[in-house]
């Protein structure tokens, strides 16, 4: 008798903003696990051409990547045909009804589309008429009422899961995103060390530089600098332009998981992302296992890796005071900033390693795909 195949899995990730990222440390940890066979279907966000003018799928990214999630599985399975499914998020899940009754699906996902609704102001985005907010409740309820099992980055997106569509809590696993700890861990090789001057440097990261608080983070600056003189920095890796300003430096092309990135991670002294809407940013967690001490603001499931006065400072949205007195409570005490940073540090270890959250995605993969194989 031949040994039972691994698994066939077909990974269908969305390719927008933090998500991509996801994907990235999803495929470098998953495609060497020898105990699933893993195809790989990235859901592109962009359209040009023709394609963006037709009416219901240029402008309408839930349509698009439905579409396009469905034509990747399509070929997938036909190529090769799949044991089970994980869509991440539920974006693209929404249209793929047939294939979800066809193929056992796990669905992932960092908000539920009505907490998205809640912060979706910061994103540009609209809540339609009673009648189209019924009929996407309805989708997307089925969606997860379809789905074999359910995934979310964290406790705050299960509880929406339970309480906003009425899923069985028992059906959702939280499995926090995860980044390579030990690439974050311990600076680049040739990086200047932390604190080796008496300058204190503030870093935020983010492309989206409104959404992120960026604005609200460089007002705050000024009073810092009028403050301190010489002895502040702030740097901002955006692809946003912003002022130009007295030691303000801006990057604007640096890659997602670069050597340079992670240097300046280890140059810096603060991690700042006064965010107006984020589910789980995953630059709060690279900062983190950085042993950067954050601060950021009360938003989506942001609280579950930014402990108030453990490994890092919370500030309200908006509250250029309140960010002042934060980021001057670090600076004035390096202690503090090195105790934040280290707790910081032993969070990201235990919850948002790549390598062992993967494993558990795997793991129930697997299991999913038990009756199949």
């Amino acid at each position: 008798m031949e040994p039972a195949r691994p698994p066939h899995v077909g990974f269908v990730l969305e390719q927008s903003l933090g998500h991509v990222t996801h994907a990235d440390n999803l495929r470098s940890t998953i495609s060497s696990n020898p105990t699933i066979r893993a195809t790989w279907c990235p859901v592109e966000f962009g359209v040009d051409g023709v394609a963006a003018r037709v009416p219901g799928y240029g402008t309408n990214w839930t349509v698009r990547s439905g579409i396009r999630a469905r034509q990747l599985v399509r070929r997938a399975h036909h190529d090769d045909p799949l044991d089970a499914l994980f869509v991440h998020t539920q974006v693209p899940a929404v249209l793929l009804g047939r294939w979800m009754r066809r193929i056992p699906t796990v669905v992932s996902l960092d908000a539920t589309p009505l907490q998205y609704d809640v912060l979706g102001a910061a994103y540009n985005h609209g809540i339609g008429n009673a009648q189209v907010e019924r009929a996407k409740h309805a989708l997307n309820a089925r969606c997860f009422r379809s789905a074999r099992r359910l995934v979310t980055w964290s406790s705050w997106a299960k509880a929406g899961l339970v309480t906003g569509y009425g899923v069985d809590p028992d059906r959702v696993q939280v499995i926090p995103p995860g980044i390579w700890c030990d690439r974050w861990v311990t600076p680049p090789s040739g990086a200047p060390p932390r604190g080796s001057d008496d300058v204190t440097r503030i870093l935020f990261v983010g492309a989206d530089f409104a959404r992120k608080g960026g604005d609200i983070l460089l007002t705050a600056f000024e009073q810092l600098r009028a403050e301190h003189r010489q002895g502040v920095e702030l740097h901002l890796v955006t692809k946003s332009e912003v002022p130009e300003g007295p030691g303000v430096y801006r990057y604007g092309d640096m890659a997602p998981n670069s050597a340079e990135l992670k240097a300046l991670y280890h140059r810096c002294d603060i991690f700042c992302l006064p965010t107006r809407a984020d589910a789980l940013g995953l630059v709060l967690v690279e900062a983190s296992a950085a042993g950067l001490p954050v601060v950021s603001t009360a938003v989506g499931a942001i609280a579950e890796i930014v402990k108030d006065g453990k490994t890092g400072l919370m500030v309200p949205p908006d509250d250029v005071a309140a960010l002042v007195h934060a980021l001057s409570v670090l600076i004035a005490d390096p202690v503090r900033r090195q105790k934040l940073g280290d707790a910081a540090r032993a969070l990201v270890l235990d919850s948002y390693d790549a390598a062992k959250n993967s494993s558990e995605i795997v793991d129930l993969m697997i299991d999913v795909a038990g009756g199949r194989t």
